[in-house]
């Protein structure tokens, strides 16, 4: 239930009309040929070639293929376009087209929620704000928004940021990344010593570097968000409310059954998290309010 959780897709049964296990080799082989020379590739050859081996791609991920496997033969997969091809048919939404939307609309009023309102009822979210403003000085772009925003959501809900963001020196080359300190889940590693000030992202999965040369951090967050629906990996618990928030509240993902975080007992779980629909519903209550 945790794997098919939001996917419309998850297990495709049959080949694409016209197309052959030769074939889905074929296009693969040519897909990693692609890779190498990338930079001169048709993107929307790419995307084709993606779309028509969707269904090779879920029967190897769902066969517990490892990451290293998948990373070699399927490289566009650990790629931002790649990516965006396989959860939109995994899932039927855009990856970072609906994650930007939904900032537009909504992320400077949770932001506005968050510096308003939760700074007074807590003391240590408080600190978390005062110390995010530090650091982020005068710098006043959208990027830094969404941040800032992140950051936020993560004390909000009382969640470790080590468990989403590893911190490595700006000029850390990918083969010097620590890998066995890095969380095993989805982790966005940060080449600075905090976000605000670093312009270069990597993303690891499995303690793997699967990409590492993204240069915005919505993109590396996306991708990210992505890993977890693309390669069936539960939420930990440790990360359980913020990525659900981010799940409903901005990727629209909203099933009205199970969930996809990790289960640690046997204790049955709630439908949606709680403290997650509280704030979803205390942000429509203030936009009621100013509307």
């Amino acid at each position: 239930m945790q794997d098919i959780y939001g996917c419309i897709k998850w297990n495709v049964k049959f080949l694409p009309i016209g197309e052959t296990q030769e074939s889905q080799q074929q296009k693969m082989e040519k897909l990693k040929a692609m890779y190498q020379h990338s930079s001169e590739a048709n993107l929307e050859e790419i995307k084709n070639l993606m779309k028509s081996t969707f269904y090779t791609q879920r029967q190897e991920v769902n066969q517990g293929k490892s990451i290293k496997y998948l990373r070699e033969e399927w490289p566009f997969l650990f790629d931002e376009l790649g990516m965006s091809v396989h959860f939109k048919e995994l899932t039927g939404i855009d990856l970072k087209e609906t994650f930007t939307r939904n900032l537009d609309l909504k992320g400077k009023r949770l932001l506005n929620y968050m510096t308003t309102v939760c700074v007074n009822k807590s003391k240590k979210f408080l600190q978390t704000y005062a110390r995010l403003q530090r650091m982020r000085g005068q710098q006043s772009s959208c990027s830094d928004d969404v941040k800032e925003m992140v950051l936020l959501l993560l004390s909000y809900f009382d969640e470790k940021e080590e468990s989403l963001f590893f911190y490595v020196e700006d000029t850390c080359l990918a083969e010097e990344v620590q890998l066995e300190q890095v969380p095993v889940t989805p982790a966005v590693i940060v080449c600075g010593t905090s976000c605000f000030s670093s312009t270069r992202y990597m993303l690891s999965l499995d303690q793997n570097l699967i990409n590492t040369n993204i240069s915005s951090f919505i993109s590396a967050l996306c991708l990210m968000f992505g890993s977890y629906y693309c390669f069936n990996i539960h939420y930990p618990s440790e990360l359980a409310s913020t990525l659900e928030f981010l799940q409903r509240c901005f990727f629209l993902i909203n099933p009205e059954k199970g969930t996809k975080v990790e289960s640690k007992n046997s204790k049955r779980r709630l439908n949606v998290n709680p403290r997650v629909l509280t704030l979803i519903q205390e942000l429509s209550d203030q936009e009621w309010r100013e509307g």
